[in-house]
């Protein structure tokens, strides 16, 4: 049967507007992570609405403790979608992962330089010469790096113990560490349970959090990236909309009280999941001390590194 003229020049309309818009093969299976500081990934996980919206996909999940169990999910095929803080995806491309960011998840202020209710320490400064709980890889341990580097001190200056996050937040109560590069909600839960005091805060130092793929996953699975990210913005918006119910899902996820819930939730944004220029210039500020720190590999340009990581182009097409 041939087609009428008009219906293949609409067709072909629609494929030059959307490069994307071709069959592409299915996964029989999607893996995402979700994580407690990545709250939206909760509701997503709790609704089942990605299960609705890829009824002939097995959706699978597995739990994220930090950006660096993230990126090894996405290195290792153990997931499809990671959700990491922008400078760890950073580090994870400078060092041969590649993958692409095409979404943002939240905006926090998620991670501090906290030490204990009864610490004499009063400023970066007094960290020469301590022990500060990191997790390395992570958007807690780069924002120690770049916080000491401000105050004039080097990473030499410090003794650095690589725990991930609950580990950091039991060494500090212990007094095992004199300060921990916090993350929430593990960090609003010992301010509100054991006193803890934020020592540092800064929130331009704080890198906002991005969903990332493999460019192989990008490629092949273009329309199942936008099927995702819609999902996503349904639950961007149920959360928006509810906030009392989002806090109360966050404590029930997180084993936490509400008013731990209630104080995270306090210092994330939701409201700009877009991928920006302004995202890259951001991430580009950080890029003197990746180099400096010998956190990428030698003679990387972080820049194009970053050019090549962030790719606004699924959200631009899908976000609402």
């Amino acid at each position: 049967m041939r087609l009428p003229l008009k219906t293949l020049a609409a067709g072909l309309a629609a494929l030059l507007l959307n490069p994307t818009a071709h069959a592409e093969e299915a996964p029989k299976e999607v893996r995402l992570d979700y994580a407690y500081y990545s709250p939206v990934s909760l509701v997503l996980k709790h609704f089942g609405w990605l299960e609705q919206a890829l009824p002939d996909a097995k959706v699978s999940w597995v739990f994220s403790q930090g950006s660096n169990r993230s990126l090894e999910y996405l290195n290792s095929g153990g997931a499809d979608f990671g959700s990491s803080a922008s400078l760890s995806a950073v580090l994870a491309r400078a060092n041969g992962s590649p993958i692409k960011s095409v979404y943002v998840y939240s905006r926090a202020e998620w991670t501090a330089l906290v030490v204990a209710k009864d610490s004499p320490l009063n400023s970066v400064n007094d960290l020469k010469g301590k022990k500060i709980a990191a997790t390395k890889g992570t958007d807690p341990y780069l924002f120690t790096l770049r916080a000491l580097e401000q105050a004039g001190l080097q990473k030499d200056d410090v003794e650095l113990l690589h725990l991930q996050h609950p580990d950091g937040r039991t060494a500090l109560e212990k007094g095992d560490v004199d300060a921990w590069a916090g993350l929430d909600p593990h960090m609003a839960a010992s301010e509100l349970q054991a006193g803890s005091r934020l020592l540092y805060r800064n929130k331009d130092l704080n890198s906002y959090g991005v969903i990332s793929v493999t460019e192989t996953f990008a490629k092949q699975h273009p329309q199942t990236i936008a099927t995702v990210i819609k999902a996503y913005e349904k639950a961007r918006h149920w959360a928006i909309a509810h906030p009392g119910e989002f806090a109360q899902l966050l404590a029930d996820e997180s084993k936490l009280p509400l008013d731990v819930a209630r104080l995270q939730l306090s210092r994330t944004d939701l409201s700009a999941p877009q991928l920006t220029a302004d995202d890259a210039k951001a991430s580009k500020a950080a890029a003197p001390i990746l180099v400096s720190e010998e956190l990428v590999k030698r003679g990387a340009d972080v820049n194009h590194v970053i050019d090549q990581l962030i790719d606004p182009s699924f959200g631009e097409a899908n976000i609402e």
